[in-house]
């Protein structure tokens, strides 16, 4: 990885992350909907019901905006750096020598 570019890195980094947060939602939802079938009265089963679906579409929408940020971020730092490639190398000045009288 020491050759990779860090703007790759960036977008394998955010992958990872959403997969983690997917599963983790995943979990969460069938916690709320386990609760949804131990319930009693129907209240309460629509309400799980309803925290099951709102964990789905809270959590899609978490990771889509997590994905867009690590795009723009990759897509920032490649654009800084091919800038940055394309400038003319910095010329060194010879230091100013004090006045010796």
């Amino acid at each position: 990885m020491a050759e990779a570019d860090l703007d790759a890195v960036i977008r394998q980094t955010a992958r990872a992350q959403t997969k983690a947060l997917m599963a983790a939602a995943r979990k969460r939802q069938s916690v709320w909907a386990a609760r949804a079938a131990k319930a009693k009265d129907k209240d309460s089963k629509a309400r799980f019901r309803f925290l099951a679906r709102s964990t789905m579409l809270n959590a899609t929408a978490t990771a889509r905006r997590l994905q867009t940020s690590a795009e723009n971020a990759a897509d920032a730092y490649a654009r800084a750096m091919k800038k940055a490639m394309e400038e003319p190398m910095p010329t060194k000045k010879p230091a100013k020598a004090k006045d010796e009288t």
